[in-house]
């Protein structure tokens, strides 16, 4: 089994990224060599005690890697890393750090997860609605305890992807990991608490709108919700990006409120 270094994950605790965090290190480790081809990594339940997050957290950072084609699962053997790891589309954290790139993932974002979310409405299950419902509520614990709610964010839109029942939405999302939640360019931690509380609670409604049309089987309202919700996050970004930055189609048009 992988002898990972644990002292490299004390700064995931510190990051308003957790599953981001994680697969950044696991990634370095792999590249370096530190987790050879065909070590099988520890378990997941190994990997909550060294490093302190949870397992949802881990199981997302994985599905990321998997996705990347970095790792594979063996049935009742657990997680190796990937022989020959295949040339992958790949979105590391460096590539999200001008705001134009943010703009052009949100572009993307806006194609795939506006017909993701009709495709929900129709194929959703009962346990799906309850997972998008225990990650908004998860969200909303993490607004009252003063966080940024990345990680539940993603898990959130993670689960609309899923109920589609098709499994190559999944795959696309867990290519990005958390980055398709770039939270931190708009300096969401430094803002006063009762201004972040209540841009974060915006965006909730902006979620509950969506969840409300899957829940009641209304496919379009589903996908103008969606992307009404992404365009309005598209403004948000674009509002902080020089005129020269943004994509020179001038990018969507601006949707209620910011």
């Amino acid at each position: 089994m992988a002898d990972l270094r644990l002292s490299a994950f004390e700064a995931i605790r510190k990051s308003p990224n957790l599953t981001g965090g994680l697969v950044d290190i696991l990634v370095s480790q792999i590249e370096a060599g530190e987790l050879a081809p065909g070590q099988r990594l520890p378990t997941e339940q190994a990997i909550v005690e060294a490093t302190g997050v949870s397992r949802t957290v881990v199981r997302e950072a994985l599905a990321s890697l998997r996705a990347r084609g970095l790792i594979t699962t063996r049935q009742g053997l657990g997680a190796f890393v990937a022989e020959r790891p295949p040339k992958a589309f790949v979105v590391a954290p460096q590539d999200m750090e001008s705001l134009s790139e943010v703009l052009r993932l949100l572009e993307l974002r806006m194609s795939v997860e506006a017909e993701a979310a009709a495709f929900s409405a129709e194929r959703r299950t009962a346990a799906d609605l309850e997972n998008m419902a225990a990650h908004l509520r998860a969200l909303d614990a993490a607004i009252g305890a003063e966080g940024s709610g990345v990680d539940q964010d993603f898990a959130f839109h993670r689960d609309i992807l899923a109920s589609t029942q098709n499994p190559y939405f999944t795959r696309i999302f867990d290519v990005f990991g958390s980055l398709i939640i770039p939270r931190q360019r708009l300096r969401v931690e430094a803002m006063a608490a009762e201004r972040r509380a209540a841009y974060l609670k915006g965006i909730q409604s902006e979620h509950r709108a969506i969840l409300k049309a899957i829940r009641s089987r209304d496919k379009e309202a589903a996908r103008q919700a969606m992307r009404r919700h992404l365009a309005n996050s598209y403004e948000r970004y674009r509002s902080l990006a020089p005129q020269e930055e943004a994509p020179a189609n001038g990018g969507v048009r601006r949707r209620g409120k910011g």
